[in-house]
Order: structure tokens, then C-alpha cells, then sequence
């Protein structure tokens, strides 16, 4: 019989910035370097996928470690009808679990700066299954109809021990078509 991993839940946070840069730097604030990659969609619309990364500071709660976060971006997206993308799934491998972003899940996994930054969607979920974590988002983000009207995520993150590599991501419409997009991670 086969053995069937089990999803185990990462646990999630919102957090604020730019306080949530204190667990990086001692100064709080942090030099990032952003990608930013096309998201096609079968409206034929393209939507961006943002992988922001940056490493904690010496002297800092998060000194040798990596963080990395994500923004699904479809504000210019457009296309006939919406297109919308209710997941995304990344390989990431380990989580570093012990840091504490300022919010009451300790210890913190997964961080969403729902205030402080841009973005409007939150996580609903995040799920790993061996080293791949499969984010779900708390309502679906949609294209719009005309430039300026789609929906963007918030900003979310997690940490790593290891360096950032250029992977590819799973994102998942709520009509049943995937796209695989390039995205930043430790695998």
C-alpha cells in the first residue's frame, strides 16, 4: 500500500510593518531584493508574482537566517471576465520555527503583513507536505475587467537556514487551470 504524506499546518501571523523588519535588523530596517515574474491567466490576462528576499542582520533575533515573501499581484490584470487564483504552492523545504513575529501564534511560521503595507488578501491557510507548502488564500484574487480594478495579496512570508534559488511555483485558478511561474526559495 502506498504511504500518503500528511499536510501538517503551518501556523500564521499578521503582523505590521514596518515593525515586522525588527525581527531581521536592529535598526528595523532591511535591503531587500525583489523579482517579479509574469502570471498568465486564461482570461489571458497576466497578473505578477513577487518573491521579495533578504537576509537577518547580525545581532538581530533572525541573524543568519533567510526570509522570504511572496505578493500575488493582479491589480493591472485584465481580461474579458476575471480570472481568479485561489492557491499557490511553492517548495520551500524547512521552516524555521522559532522566531516570534509579534503575534500571539507562537512559534511563528508564516507572517502576513496585513497592515503597514500594500494588498488586501490575507492567507486563509498554509498547509506542507514533505517540502512543499501549499498557501491558500482567505478569499480567491481576481483579475478585473479594466486596469487598476484587480486584487492584490498582502505581502506574506516565512524563514530559512539556507540561500535563495530560483524555483518554480504552482499557482492554481478556481476554474481548475495551474500555471507554473518562476518564484525564489531555499529548494
Amino acid at each position: 500500500m502506498p504511504v500518503v504524506a500528511k499536510a501538517a499546518p503551518l501556523k500564521i501571523v499578521n503582523v505590521a510593518a514596518p515593525a515586522i523588519n525588527c525581527v531581521f535588523s536592529l535598526s528595523c530596517s532591511v535591503r531587500v531584493k525583489d523579482t517579479k515574474e509574469d502570471v498568465p491567466l486564461s482570461n489571458g490576462g497576466k497578473g505578477v508574482l513577487r518573491t521579495r528576499t533578504f537576509k537577518g542582520a547580525s545581532g538581530s533575533p533572525a541573524e543568519r537566517l533567510f526570509a522570504y515573501e511572496y505578493r500575488l499581484d493582479l491589480t493591472e490584470a485584465v481580461g474579458a471576465k476575471p480570472s481568479c487564483i485561489d492557491w499557490i504552492s511553492v517548495s520551500f523545504g524547512p521552516v524555521v520555527s522559532t522566531l516570534d513575529f509579534g503575534g500571539p501564534a507562537r512559534p511563528d511560521q508564516v507572517f502576513v503583513i496585513a497592515s503597514g503595507g500594500t494588498g488586501s488578501i490575507g492567507l486563509a491557510s498554509a498547509n506542507q507536505t514533505r517540502d512543499t507548502i501549499r498557501f491558500t488564500f482567505r478569499s480567491p484574487v481576481c483579475s478585473g475587467t479594466e486596469k487598476g480594478k484587480g486584487a492584490s495579496t498582502y505581502f506574506w512570508g516565512l524563514v530559512s537556514t539556507s540561500d535563495p534559488e530560483n524555483i518554480n511555483a504552482l499557482i492554481h485558478e478556481t476554474g481548475g487551470s495551474t500555471h507554473v511561474v518562476k518564484a525564489r526559495s531555499p529548494m
